[in-house]
């Protein structure tokens, strides 16, 4: 089953929110390099949630955007 990955901006905060779920207060976070904070399941250690700081700065310093993340992707 495909799942629905939602992207917010905080103009204010500067923040790109990256969700595959609306955030929740039991997740844990943790700082994966590169001013990405991942929120994580506390059952599985899964990332459900992505949070990009300073994004429009990045957007301005480089052509591409580069998340140190690695995704499996299965085919069925």
């Amino acid at each position: 089953m495909a799942e629905n990955l939602i992207f917010q901006y905080d103009r204010e905060g500067d923040i790109l929110y990256i969700n595959r779920c609306s955030p929740y207060a039991e997740q844990e976070s943790e700082e994966i390099g590169d001013d990405v904070i991942a929120r994580l399941n506390p059952q599985t250690g899964e990332i459900e949630n992505l949070e990009v700081l300073f994004f429009s700065q990045r957007l301005q310093d480089q052509t591409f955007l580069n998340l140190p993340i690695a995704v499996n992707f299965s085919l069925a």
